[in-house]
């Protein structure tokens, strides 16, 4: 049996699972499609219902194969997707939104991302998602690789308070939003969600990442997911076509890491000291 997923609340009340699962990188390949929807459909069994994709991804191939994951079980799943920033416009957010809804046969987007900044007022793009909540097309909506001042400018256009979620790049190896991003979003209860949490598997062969899984008898990955999992207001969203991964995954649920071993993890992995710009991949 399996420990249960700790649990993030969103602004709205509602709660998602800490371990979701990303799709970057899938729906390029017609030949790993099959491997892809199954991952994904274990993953749900497995209660990682979180699923992040993007009108971005495969060029709206990774959202067929999300569409393909949920038939037939569209509830249990929360479901999020972004609009690219040159879509961003009030009415190519509203028209963004409907492509997204189609490709993944759906009629709602549970929490729908402004993917990162781009040339649009904010003000225009928030209209935009407002109008998409009060027609029910999406639950809430959020932001991808904003920093605290675009947080702050966000803040201060008409509702934009009304944001669920800010996505950035966290993991071990890129600790800068904990010198201001993480504390600023928590400060204001708005959860983070933790893109490439395993450095896109780089960060899978650090020795002392290797050393301590292995007193814990976990893999590098697991260690580094219960590194995310150990804060507060942090959604990690590993991507992995493989339906074993997937299960590894979702066992760096039960890990419990000593005080020891994290200090040994913030000697090779340094904690910011000073404010750093946000990093993407």
């Amino acid at each position: 049996m399996h420990d249960p997923i700790p649990t993030v609340t969103l602004l709205s009340g509602i709660t998602v699972p800490a371990l979701g699962q990303g799709t970057w990188n899938m729906g390029e390949n017609a030949a790993r499609a099959k491997d892809e929807i199954a991952s994904l459909k274990a993953g749900l069994d497995l209660g990682m219902t979180l699923l992040d994709t993007a009108e971005m991804y495969a060029d709206g191939g990774s959202e067929q194969i999300v569409g393909k994951a949920i038939e037939g079980r569209r509830d249990e799943v929360f479901l999020v997707s972004k609009v690219y920033p040159h879509n961003a416009s009030r009415k190519g957010t509203i028209e963004a939104c409907e492509r997204s809804l189609k490709r993944m046969k759906t009629d709602r987007i549970d929490l729908y991302l402004l993917h990162w900044r781009g040339e649009y007022p904010l003000a225009e793009t928030v209209a935009a998602f407002e109008s998409l909540k009060a027609d029910g097309k999406i639950g809430a909506w959020g932001v991808s690789n904003f920093d605290v001042d675009d947080m702050e400018e966000l803040l201060a256009v008409p509702g934009g308070a009304n944001v669920a979620a800010n996505q950035v790049l966290y993991n071990l190896a890129r600790r800068g939003i904990e010198y201001d991003v993480l504390p600023w979003c928590q400060e204001h209860n708005i959860p983070i969600m933790a893109y490439s949490p395993i450095e896109q598997g780089r960060l899978l062969h650090h020795p002392d990442l290797i050393h301590i899984a292995k007193t814990y008898q976990a893999t590098p990955a697991q260690v580094a997911l219960a590194f995310l999992l150990e804060r507060d207001g942090v959604i990690a969203i590993p991507k992995s076509s493989n339906p074993q991964r997937v299960e590894e995954n979702r066992g760096a649920v039960s890990l419990d890491i000593s005080d020891e071993d994290w200090a040994t993890l913030d000697a090779a992995f340094p904690p910011p000291s000073r404010k750093k710009p946000l990093e993407m991949l």
